[in-house]
């Protein structure tokens, strides 16, 4: 299906390999400064965030959080037998009508808005001497970009294919809730999924080979577990994974911790122990584009692959898994490739964050990260007791952690662990971005009875005990 002008034949500025955030956003920035684009598609139009990811993910954790909000008020033991099963049967079809409605808002129907674009979803693409070979014909363009992006990893572990499994997508599309569910994987996709189907009265466990959220600061990996494990989940960290089989039908995964080996039955396995770039059959090998351990595409900071002329974008590359940093990198792709630009990718002051509930998000460097580069580091951690708006709302599960320079005294990073830590985490991102100090930011008026108040009062903490102020002391 190709639309009316001008045929592929003819030759465009670039070819852009993947329809979803990270090609659109290339597409777009290229057509708007007068390239000639064409958007080869890859999957289903729009991409994993709008199809399988973001999007129905967190449509779906925010009925699970009003389920669980609306029990915990009036009491209730849960949900069981058919009510689950019509609640959650509802919530899929309303998440598949999101799904549908955006996917065409925000990217079927900006086709024809973008006159220099040509859509193109003839078959498979491959990467040849002077284009993109698409369905057999040649797609003629002296740059590329690769977005293709990635799918649901599947771990090593000895048996798993003959066990029921789901992953991340085919979870979301289930007809009705099991009864129990092995989450195998503690990073941010585990962690979210997991909490959500606990909350719609799934039986739980959770396993993974080193802490929940390896990555962010482990005061955080520990104050969340505490949070899971009171509403039920069972978590168990550190372990080795030693075998998956089924029994009856059920899946059954052994799994070692301190040399014990136990066994953990559920309905499903669901693997979430990470995702793997889409570049089987683009050709990489022969064009002499390099990729690391993982599979994915190495880009420089001008997102250039190791072959002239090719550039790459998104979950592809070894660079940063999150929707709006793919975004951001095909823009400068763009820019870089067919516009003129010399942009570089900066991820400095790059937001992140964990829709669980509390929320983590964070930015900039931890602890761990600073120290390694050599600096002398200082920290502060504040748990949610000495911040009102957690007083006021009744939940103080959570704290703020704030790394800086000893020697300069500016901020390198932070994370907020809060139920409304997602909302609060872009201003200690303008703060790092802007180079403040945490004496600055503590010297920051901020509003009474807000989470993002506590940076304030977190910043405040590596000088002075907090708990000797008054209300909006400082």
């Amino acid at each position: 299906m190709t639309n009316d002008s001008p045929a592929p034949q003819d030759g465009f500025d670039f070819a852009l390999i993947g329809a979803g955030s990270a090609g659109f956003s290339a597409a777009i920035t290229a057509a708007e400064g007068g390239a000639r684009v064409a958007l080869i598609g890859h999957g289903t139009i729009g991409g994993t965030c709008v199809n399988v990811g973001c999007v129905p993910s967190k449509t779906m954790i925010r009925a699970a959080e009003a389920l669980h909000a609306a029990r915990a008020a009036q009491r209730f033991p849960g949900l069981a037998g058919e009510a689950a099963v019509t609640d959650w049967a509802a919530l899929v079809a309303a998440k598949d009508d999101l799904v549908a409605a955006l996917r065409q808002k925000k990217y079927a129907d900006l086709l024809p808005v973008h006159e220099g674009i040509t859509y193109i979803d003839d078959g498979p693409a491959r990467l040849v001497s002077g284009g993109v070979e698409v369905g057999g014909r040649l797609v003629a363009a002296p740059k590329v970009i690769i977005a293709t992006g990635a799918r649901p990893a599947m771990p090593d572990i000895p048996g798993l294919d003959d066990v029921p499994t789901l992953d991340s997508t085919s979870l979301l599309e289930l007809d009705r809730l099991p009864k129990s569910l092995t989450f195998v994987g503690g990073g941010y996709i585990g962690v979210e999924l997991a909490q959500m189907m606990a909350r719609m009265g799934v039986a739980v466990s959770v396993v993974c080979r080193s802490r929940l959220l390896p990555r962010t600061e482990p005061e955080v990996s520990s104050a969340l577990a505490k949070a899971l494990r009171a509403e039920g989940i069972t978590l168990i960290e550190g372990v080795r994974y030693e075998a998956a089989r089924r029994n009856g039908p059920d899946a059954v995964l052994t799994v070692s911790q301190d040399g014990s080996a136990r066994d953990l039955v559920a309905d499903f396995l669901v693997l979430t122990t990470g995702r793997t770039p889409n570049t089987e059959g683009l050709g990489l090998a022969k064009t002499g584009i390099e990729t690391d351990a993982r599979g994915a595409i190495r880009v420089s900071d001008d997102m250039q692959t190791t072959r002239a002329g090719t550039y790459a974008a998104g979950d592809v590359t070894d660079r940063d898994q999150f929707v709006y940093m793919a975004a951001y990198g095909a823009k400068l792709a763009a820019r870089n490739a067919v516009l003129g630009g010399a942009e570089r990718y900066d991820n400095a002051a790059m937001p992140w964050v964990v829709f669980s509930d509390p929320q983590v998000a964070g930015v900039g460097l931890t602890e761990a990260a600073a120290r390694d580069t050599g600096l002398e580091v200082k920290t502060s951690v504040l748990t949610l007791e000495h911040v009102p708006r957690a007083l006021a709302a009744r939940d103080t599960r959570g704290l703020i952690k704030l790394v800086a320079d000893a020697r300069t005294d500016r901020l390198l990073g932070g994370v907020i662990l809060a139920p409304e830590g997602a909302d609060s985490v872009q201003t200690l991102a303008m703060a790092l971005k802007f180079g403040m100090t945490t004496k600055a930011l503590a010297e920051t008026i901020f509003p009474y009875l807000t989470t993002v108040e506590g940076l304030k009062l977190a910043a405040q903490t590596f000088d002075r005990d907090v708990a000797t102020l008054s209300c909006c002391a400082g």
